[in-house]
C-alpha cells in the first residue's frame, strides 16, 4: 500500500482494510461530515471567522470539502505522517480545487511556530498515537491564545471489539474512555465545559451489533451515563493569556 516509510515511528499505520475504508462514502458521508457538523454544534458562540485551519493527520484529505464548508478558514493546512495519504490529499485538494499547505510530520513534533494556528481539528486520529501527551503538548504549543482544539475520537469501548480489531490496527495500550480523553485535555490546560461536549452514540460505532435493534425500533438506547461511550467530541479552548 504505502510505497515510502512512515515519517513517524510512533504513530500505528492503518492495515490495507483501513486504508481503503478511509477513502470510502461512508467515512466521508457517516463519520466525517457528521462529526464536523457535530464539532461546529459546539461552539458556546460563533465560529471563528476567517481562521488559520490545521488538519492534524490529514489523512487522504476527505475532511477538506466540509472543513471548508462549515469554517471558511483563511489558510487550511494538513499534515500527516504518511507520505502516501500526504499525495492522496493534494490530489482531493486539487479536486475540490481548494488552496490546502501540507506538510509531512509527526504531531508530536508539528512543524509549526508557537500561537500560529486559530484551530487545530484532529479527528479519529489520537488513537492511532503512541505519545499521546507529547501531541497533545504540540497541539497546545501551536494555539493562539484563544484558539480552539476540535477533537473527536473513538474510545476504548469501541477500539477493543472484535470487528475493529481484526479490520484495523491500533496501540492498545494507549486507549482511553471518554472520561479518560476529557481528563487528558484538562490536565493539559485545555478549558472546555459541559455544552461543548458531545457523546455521539452512532451505528457504526456499536460494533456489537451495530445499534441494529435500535434501528428496527426494538429499543431505545441507553442514556448517557448508563453506557460506556463508544465517542467523544470536545471543542476545547486554549486559554487567553492574562484573562
Amino acid at each position: 500500500m504505502n510505497q515510502r516509510p512512515f515519517l513517524s515511528d510512533t504513530y500505528v499505520e492503518e492495515t490495507r482494510i483501513g486504508f481503503r475504508f478511509l477513502s470510502s462514502h461512508t467515512w466521508q458521508h457517516h463519520v466525517l461530515r457528521v462529526a464536523i457538523d457535530d464539532l461546529a454544534r459546539l461552539f458556546a458562540g460563533a465560529l471563528p471567522q476567517a481562521p488559520v485551519l490545521l488538519d492534524a493527520g490529514c489523512g487522504q484529505g476527505k475532511s477538506f470539502k466540509h472543513l471548508q464548508r462549515v469554517f471558511a478558514p483563511s489558510r487550511l493546512l494538513g499534515t500527516d505522517a504518511d507520505p502516501h495519504s500526504l499525495d492522496l490529499s493534494a490530489a482531493e485538494a486539487k479536486r475540490l480545487g481548494i488552496e490546502v499547505e501540507l506538510s509531512g510530520g509527526d504531531c508530536a513534533s508539528l512543524p509549526y511556530p508557537d500561537a500560529s494556528i486559530d484551530v487545530l481539528f484532529c479527528h479519529q486520529t489520537f488513537h492511532h498515537l503512541v505519545e499521546q501527551e507529547k501531541a497533545l503538548a504540540e497541539f497546545y504549543r501551536v494555539l493562539r491564545p484563544g484558539g480552539y482544539l476540535l477533537f473527536a475520537e473513538s474510545t476504548q469501548a469501541y477500539i477493543d471489539t472484535w470487528v475493529i480489531r481484526w479490520f484495523f490496527r491500533h496501540p492498545m495500550h494507549v486507549q482511553k474512555s471518554a472520561e479518560g480523553y476529557l481528563h487528558m485535555l484538562r490536565v493539559q490546560g485545555f478549558a472546555f465545559g459541559p455544552d461543548n461536549v458531545s457523546y455521539p452514540y452512532l451505528w457504526w460505532s456499536r460494533a456489537k451489533d451495530f445499534g441494529l435493534l435500535e434501528r428496527l425500533g426494538l429499543r431505545k438506547p441507553p442514556p448517557v451515563g448508563e453506557r460506556d461511550e463508544t465517542l467523544v467530541n470536545v471543542v476545547a479552548r486554549k486559554p487567553l493569556e492574562h484573562a
